[in-house]
């Protein structure tokens, strides 16, 4: 099962750790609007093809708009072996909500 993370904790507990490591699996036009700096950009499509760049070593937090497709990717990487994976609850716009409200929504 995939361990769920609030912004508010993201950023209290995991921001900034280097065993945590943020993948943005938005696609680019999305960043354009609302990126959060240092996150990792692999888009949902391309995350199969590009499981080499994802360490398993490290803590890894999914990010999308709402928390659907960062589940979706959460529990493929899970399924692939990735022994720390979690989803953060609500995407851009929990993060827009919670933590910085001059974030843009979309």
């Amino acid at each position: 099962m995939v361990r769920e993370v609030t912004p508010s904790e993201y950023v209290a507990t995991l921001a900034g750790q280097p065993a945590t490591v943020l993948v943005d699996v938005r696609e680019a036009w999305e960043l354009d609007i609302a990126r959060l700096p240092g996150a990792l950009h692999v888009p949902m499509g391309e995350i199969a093809g590009r499981l080499a760049e994802l360490d398993t070593t490290r803590d890894l937090v999914i990010l999308c708009r709402s928390g659907g497709r960062s589940l979706t990717v959460a529990r493929f990487l899970e399924a692939q072996g990735y022994p720390s994976v979690a989803n953060l609850s609500g995407g851009i716009l929990a993060w827009a909500r919670d933590v910085d409200p001059t974030l843009a929504t979309y």
